[in-house]
């Protein structure tokens, strides 16, 4: 059996800091003038993380997930907790190597999928150990 290392995190526990936040959704499309004021703050903990102790924030490196919006430099914020399922976006630790891949669960066996055609499918063989460090919720994307 291999040692499983955990990514490199930020503090689980760590408090993000609060923003500004729109009292109305703003439009993407033809901006309203009638919105320009901002109400208050937003506590980015309560909107993006459920359950402090077990929640992670990971930062991606690798354009194997571009198509699922995750790019190299992005931050994931990852649940421990989580049940993965059938196309969870997951942090896995195959054969002591950590990645950041698509779960598939077939009739096959499982199968950790890239979301760039550049990569390929890997395929856990029964003689390699899997465990999944945890489930992506939420990507904190750089624009």
């Amino acid at each position: 059996m291999g040692v499983i290392i955990g990514p490199r995190v930020i503090d689980a526990g760590l408090s993000l800091h609060l923003a500004w936040l729109s009292p109305v959704p703003v439009a993407a499309g033809y901006p309203s003038p009638a919105q320009d004021y901002f109400d208050g703050r937003i506590d980015l903990n309560a909107h993006l993380i459920k359950d402090i102790t077990s929640t992670f924030v990971v930062r991606v490196t690798g354009d194997s997930m571009e198509r699922a919006g995750i790019s190299d430099g992005d931050e994931l914020i990852v649940n421990r907790a989580l049940e993965p399922r059938d196309g969870s976006v997951v942090v896995a630790v195959l054969d002591g190597e950590l990645t950041i891949k698509r779960l598939r669960i077939t009739p096959g066996g499982v199968v950790l999928q890239a979301e760039n055609p550049k990569y390929p499918d890997i395929r856990v063989s029964a003689l390699s150990e899997l465990t999944i460090w945890g489930v992506a919720t939420r990507c904190l994307h750089h624009v």
